[in-house]
């Protein structure tokens, strides 16, 4: 085994990736190592960050637990917005500390909500206040997606970035499916009375999860914090255009993923374990179908596949509204069980997006300070996790003021398109004028 003082640190030092040589000896292995490690210990911390979306199916009267489907949708909503306000600080703490050194800080930090959950849900008749408190916390646990992201897409070159990306949070984002398989096999094993089981699983994983980064990730120095960065990125409209976008293909997916077994529940008045038997299979082949998305747009542009995912997506909350208003659950879960697939084809494509237009030598409005795709990497992280939140309360205000989640997908499907808009007319019509401009310098 290779140990942590033994490791090339010339070979980090002067890490260039770009260069083939260096890569095909040196930056491959020492990439794929960190990239292994890194899946790992966010596939924890989005699995700490879900808990609440399954915790809430056990939280019924027969725990001693009174609390409306609007409260529960408030409860899930909490760490999504926690998640998304702390990946910005995430982003830039990975480039002060070093990917290893912050990643194992983060990682035991997710004990801290871990044991909390797990004492207050064997208190019955605990004010929904101390869980929003509790559960804020599980946003520790969303906020390593941002600093996982940052610290591997140094560690790659840019025409495998995608892949990579892809990889890495596809396999974080299967923690959200991982958890909601772990909490059925809970509800069917021992019952919805003992959800302090679900949660007592991840302790030690967690614990073995931040050993493993002690051991076998590094430290790169050339990942440099990027302050100056991020407020040039903060000014470039491209940024928040990009955001906008990953808003709408994240936000779908963990929008989706936290909210479904409740909207069975609420909507088809399914009992937890049935919401519990369906709700993993979306965040699942979401995650699964993230590295697709990614390696598509290696290879046909982020642009073309976003603008197809979208264009998609539009399509399958059409058919689930449809579905919402005959009543029919097997049409409603195909349909939004397709839609969260799809955000997760989207999630890839758009993080390849970044990449593609915020090149190694792409500059601010002003041509002064470098814009890098990482720095971009980290605010659309943040403002990405926000459409979580967005979806997750417009459930709620949708069931409290119709009584079904009907409203909602109409909101969201007018958004979709709005998304549409943006891919056609600001990335492929600039990117033909962008081709016929280059086809007429070389005619002259």
């Amino acid at each position: 085994m290779t140990h942590v003082q033994d490791r090339p640190r010339s070979a980090l030092a002067d890490w260039d990736p770009e260069n083939e040589w260096f890569w095909r000896h040196t930056g491959r292995r020492v990439a794929r190592r960190n990239l292994v490690v890194s899946i790992v210990n966010e596939h924890i911390g989005l699995s700490v960050f879900t808990l609440w979306s399954v915790l809430v199916l056990f939280l019924g009267p027969d725990n001693g637990f009174h609390f409306s489907s609007s409260d529960k949708f408030m409860l899930i909503s909490t760490p999504t917005l926690v998640g998304a306000l702390l990946r910005l600080p995430y982003g830039y703490l990975v480039t002060r500390f070093g990917g290893r050194t912050w990643t194992v800080i983060a990682g035991l930090l997710l004990l801290v909500p871990t044991v909390l959950a797990a004492v207050f849900v064997r208190l019955p008749g605990t004010p929904l206040w101390v869980f929003l408190l509790v559960a804020a916390t599980a946003g520790l646990g969303g906020a390593t997606f941002a600093s996982s992201m940052c610290n591997i897409h140094a560690f790659y070159p840019r025409r495998q970035q995608g892949w990579a990306l892809g990889v890495n949070a596809g396999g974080g984002n299967l923690g959200v499916a991982t958890t909601q398989l772990a909490g059925l096999a809970v509800l069917a094993v021992a019952g919805a009375r003992q959800p302090v089981y679900l949660v007592s699983l991840y302790l030690p994983l967690i614990a073995l999860a931040a050993l493993a980064a002690a051991l076998w990730m590094d430290n790169l120095p050339t990942l440099q914090p990027q302050v100056a960065a991020q407020r040039a990125a903060l000014r470039d409209k491209h940024t928040w255009l990009l955001c906008l976008l990953y808003l709408t293909t994240f936000g779908s997916f963990i929008g989706y993923g936290f909210a479904f077994g409740l909207v069975l529940q609420a909507q088809f008045a399914f009992t937890a374990l049935q919401a519990a038997s369906l709700a993993f299979l979306g965040p699942l082949l979401g995650s699964l179908a993230r590295p697709v998305g990614g390696r598509w747009a290696d290879r046909f542009g982020g642009a073309r596949v976003t603008l197809r995912v979208l264009s998609a997506m539009a399509v399958g909350t059409a058919l689930v509204c449809l579905a919402t208003a005959l009543d029919s659950f097997p049409a409603f879960i195909v349909a939004s069980t397709a839609l969260v697939v799809l955000a997760g084809f989207g999630n890839g494509s758009t993080y390849r997006m970044i990449s593609e237009v915020f090149g190694e030598h792409r500059q601010d409005h002003s041509g002064r300070t470098p814009v890098p795709a990482g720095a971009v990497i980290a605010i659309a992280g943040a403002v990405g996790a926000l459409g979580g939140v967005a979806i997750n309360l417009a459930f709620k205000f949708s069931f409290d003021v119709a009584g079904s989640a009907e409203p909602a997908f109409a909101l969201f499907l007018v958004f979709y398109l709005v998304c549409v808009a943006v891919v056609r007319v600001v990335y492929l019509r600039g990117e033909r004028r962008e081709r016929a401009g280059r086809t007429a310098v070389r005619s002259r």
